[in-house]
């Protein structure tokens, strides 16, 4: 039967990274999930978690995942043939009618499925990864599966060129989205002042930046302006604080870990957000986040975060590394009125291209092609997982 708006599809969404705990992909999949659900179709996610973790209904487990460094950072997935196992039966039982796999190109639950399952599937592409390594040696490998799915997403140029150069294929570009009225509208606080530099963020990842930032706070300090820095999300602060010198330490907040409504209460209070990555990004969410909140942006000139920034002109941008330059950029947010106004209604404007209500719909009429034969999600022979996992 051809799809309309009225069909009501089943969709199986699958997680690569563990569940239990958020990162960026997790909560893509998460709100598209919701967000399909509202529509008024079925979703069941598949995603790895540890066994006490409390999942919503319409999420499966297949078990703890195990830590394996990738792009600079440490993944948590699931892979091998207790993991395959348990992707064929979610599948044979799942009744699909489309299948949207995130990052199928990497050893995880989203490429167990890719190999196993026949009929319409999606794929997204999260990461930027030039020059990976990795990816060109396995590439031959990956080819057969991601050549199988019906289309392919990726949520940024750089998402898409990274495809490109490595597996020599193609993409459609849909971001990733937000909720834009919750970051819009709600509660702020004024516990930590007016003017307030946020970041947040795995801050003791080093390719977050936060040591540049750090550098550049004390430069502010030095130069007589006056701030706070927040800090929120998880990391040992101990490292940066005795990095630094005692009078820049009493300005600084580690929040560690937060909801996502005290979030959301932050990035409405701070003076000026600043995302000082050095490298590995792909989209750069929670700029979007910040600007639909109404806070001024500085970000590292990373080319997935000029996207973002409508090509640098919805915020401020500065050279990755250089800690002069940000804090020049910082003290401009701070202390100039008419800027941050300026920015605060450009950024807003243009967070509203990453609502839901855009980014969804887009999605939507990628699952009506891939679903528009009526062909059901089935089976595929078992013998792609046991051919390649010994060719590796």
């Amino acid at each position: 039967m051809a799809f309309n708006r009225t069909n009501k599809l089943r969709i199986g969404m699958v997680s690569p990274y563990g569940w239990d705990l958020p990162g960026g992909v997790q909560a893509h999949i998460q709100d598209l999930a919701l967000y399909c659900m509202e529509q008024g179709h079925e979703v069941s996610v598949l995603a790895p978690a540890v066994d006490e973790t409390e999942l919503p209904s319409w999420v499966v487990s297949t078990g703890r995942p195990i830590a394996i460094p990738y792009n600079g950072a440490v993944a948590r997935v699931a892979f091998g043939p207790v993991a395959n196992r348990r992707v064929r039966k979610w599948i044979n039982e799942g009744d699909f009618d489309l299948l949207h796999l995130h990052e199928p190109a990497i050893p995880s639950l989203s490429l167990l499925a890719c190999w196993a399952a026949e009929g319409p599937t999606v794929g997204t592409f999260h990461v930027s990864a030039p020059k990976q390594k990795a990816i060109y040696a396995v590439g031959p490998i990956l080819e057969p599966a991601i050549e199988k799915l019906h289309a392919r997403i990726a949520v940024s140029q750089m998402a898409r060129a990274t495809l490109t150069e490595h597996l020599e294929t193609d993409a459609v570009v849909i971001p990733n989205g937000i909720n834009y009225q919750s970051f819009a509208f709600g509660p702020s606080t004024d516990e930590f002042g007016t003017r307030v530099i946020g970041f947040i963020g795995r801050f003791d990842e080093p390719r977050k930046g936060l040591s540049i930032l750090l550098e550049s706070c004390a430069l502010l300090l030095k130069g007589g302006v006056d701030f706070q820095l927040v800090i929120a999300g998880p990391g040992d602060p101990e490292p940066f604080i005795e990095s630094i010198s005692p009078e820049l330490a009493e300005r600084i907040h580690f929040l560690g870990r937060v909801s996502e409504a005290r979030k959301h209460q932050l990035l409405r209070s701070f003076t000026v957000y600043v995302a000082p990555n050095t490298g590995g990004e792909s989209f750069g969410i929670i700029l979007a986040e910040a600007m639909a909140a109404g806070t001024p942006v500085v970000a590292t000139n990373l080319p997935a975060f000029v996207d973002v920034l409508d090509g640098g002109s919805c915020g401020l941008t500065f050279e990755v590394g250089n800690s002069e330059e940000l804090s020049s950029k910082i003290r401009i947010l701070l202390q100039d009125k008419k800027e941050q106004t300026n920015l605060r209604s450009k950024g807003q404007a243009r967070a509203l291209d990453f609502d839901w209500s855009v980014v969804g719909e887009s999605i939507l009429d990628i699952y009506k092609l891939v679903s528009a034969s009526g062909e059901k999600v089935r089976l595929g022979t078992e013998m792609r997982f046991t051919r390649i996992g010994k060719s590796s």
